[in-house]
């Protein structure tokens, strides 16, 4: 689940906090929560775009009520005059039929803009960790990992890639991408979470990966173990990379490699590092990564020598 949950959290606790104190300590009756009407649609291709079990829990307690789920698919929904028309371009989709007590609990949500709403149902799109990307071509063999180049568990993701790449354990027919989640404005220029430090090195790991493509596995091994540090350049020169060629690139092409990646993060509402993306279609954590055929080393408790990561994301 991503940022609702935390947020409906918060509002759950200010409540509780604010709430008029017990008058006695007499324990009282539980009222018998009212039924809502929860709508999931799903993926008919992936399991991953299925309905999340943990999120409709969390919602079903904020909201206090007893949750009635009705599952359908993308074409089944569309087919439907109160349905057709929503974004199916990520599933599962989230409606909750709306009524007074829902909509009045989902006030703050809305106005953060976290949810949606139509004249019939709250809309929560793209909750989910995991989910299908519906309108996206498929990648055949292609994995995007989306990382924050100074992210402790994007770089642990990447570590395990690199073991299983000297181990020969990862498969022959596959391709792992690295992406770079950053934001960018033409008046402000680059953002990222860890610092200016850390979008200068998403451009210095892009010309990389372009200019010295056999080289860049190697790089993120030496660079990884102090991915903080200023000595980038001492990575560079240890991996039998060109430091000069590549940083006089750095202020023309790189920076606009960087925009692009900016906008392919966006285009995928991606913002948590690590994310991964396989084929396309199917985005996952490191849990859901580890599941697919092929990539069985990315459960870190598997990877022998390899401590466990830890669990999160920035």
């Amino acid at each position: 689940m991503k940022k609702l949950i935390a947020l409906l959290l918060t509002f759950a606790l200010t409540e509780v906090a604010f709430a008029a104190p017990a008058t006695n300590n007499t324990p009282a009756k539980a009222p018998a929560k009212t039924k809502a009407q929860f709508i999931v649609i799903e993926s008919e291709e992936y399991d991953a775009g299925k309905e999340d079990v943990l999120l409709t829990q969390g919602l079903a307690q904020f909201l206090e009520v007893d949750p009635v789920v009705t599952r359908k698919t993308a074409a089944q929904a569309a087919a439907d005059p109160k349905l057709a028309g929503l974004d199916y371009s990520f599933l599962p989709l989230y409606l909750v039929k709306k009524t007074k007590a829902i909509r009045s609990k989902m006030e703050q949500p809305l106005q953060y803009g976290v949810v949606q709403e139509n004249a019939d149902y709250i809309i929560l799109p793209h909750q989910t960790r995991q989910g299908v990307y519906n309108n996206k071509e498929t990648q055949t063999g292609v994995m995007d990992l989306f990382v924050m180049s100074q992210c402790p568990y994007g770089v642990r993701a990447e570590d395990l890639i690199i073991k299983a790449k000297k181990a020969g354990t990862f498969p022959a027919d596959k391709t792992v991408r690295v992406r770079y989640i950053v934001s960018y404005d033409p008046q402000k220029g680059f953002t990222s979470l860890h610092g200016s430090g850390e979008w200068e090195e998403n451009v210095r790991q892009l010309l990389i990966a372009k200019y010295y493509p056999e080289k860049f596995w190697n790089y993120l091994e030496i660079r990884n173990k102090d991915y903080r540090s200023s000595r980038w350049d001492k990575a560079m020169e240890d991996a039998g990379i060109n430091v000069k060629k590549i940083m006089k690139k750095f202020d023309t092409e790189g920076l606009e490699l960087l925009k692009a990646e900016a906008k392919y993060a966006q285009e995928y509402g991606i913002s948590g590092s690590p994310t991964f993306v396989w084929e396309g279609k199917v985005q996952t954590d490191l849990n859901g990564a580890s599941k697919l055929n092929g990539f069985e080393f990315l459960n870190p408790a598997a990877a022998a020598g390899v401590p466990v990561a830890p669990a999160g994301s920035c």
